[in-house]
């Protein structure tokens, strides 16, 4: 029966499993844009650094601190106008990836700001001594020594996406999550709990797994 019962919902397994893939990887890809510029702003207008802007710093980290300091799922609710008005829905989805979007850019802005203060500041201080200016600085030197650490930010970004994506369901944000809290929550089916609980679980592992392998490949230390 437990088989049976799971093959009969492979349909909406499945499609349940491309919407989270389909979320994530919206929101992978904003966050990424978006955020690594954040991180580098963070970074370089920081005191004592080569592009020190005390203002700037304060401001950028403030609106980053307040959007990480909003629990997910009351940012959810928060961006519902915000959302349609960028998508023109509340439901579904790629209405879901925008609440989804706007967590992961403060997050993986502050991993890659971590990854570059990790960089040995004589690196930094030998780029500055040979007449590098600061972009050059930031493309030769930065992004190059912190490729490792940055990867494994991706990795760890990724992996918190599909934790929101999964929450995006409550909402009816589609997915996984959403299949979980409509079959079994509401409906009390908890064969397909735990099937969705083991999909997001090997889903986890292989992002992990990838992450891991392609930040040790990209380090060349």
């Amino acid at each position: 029966m437990v088989i049976e019962h799971i093959i009969e919902m492979l349909p909406d397994l499945n499609k349940a499993f491309f919407e989270t893939i389909y979320m994530v990887g919206i929101s992978l890809l904003v966050a990424i844009l978006i955020g690594l510029p954040l991180g580098v702003i963070l970074f370089v207008t920081d005191e004592g650094m080569f592009m020190e802007q005390k203002l700037v710093k304060t401001i950028v980290g403030f609106l980053i601190n307040l959007i990480r300091s909003i629990p997910f799922i009351i940012l959810l609710v928060l961006l519902i106008p915000f959302t349609m008005l960028i998508v023109g829905k509340v439901i579904g989805p790629t209405a879901a990836s925008v609440s989804i979007s706007v967590a992961a850019i403060p997050f993986f802005a502050r991993i890659v700001e971590t990854a570059f203060r990790e960089i040995d500041k004589g690196v930094i201080e030998a780029s500055i001594s040979v007449g590098a200016t600061p972009w050059m600085i930031i493309k030769d030197v930065l992004i190059p020594e912190a490729k490792s650490s940055i990867i494994q930010g991706v990795t760890l970004t990724t992996i918190s996406l599909v934790a929101y994506s999964a929450m995006a369901g409550v909402v009816g944000g589609g997915g996984i999550g959403d299949l979980a809290i409509r079959y079994g929550y509401y409906r009390y089916d908890t064969v397909i709990m735990f099937t969705t609980v083991l999909v997001l679980i090997v889903l986890v592992q292989l992002i992990q797994l990838v992450g891991d392998s392609w930040a040790k490949h990209a380090d060349k230390r």
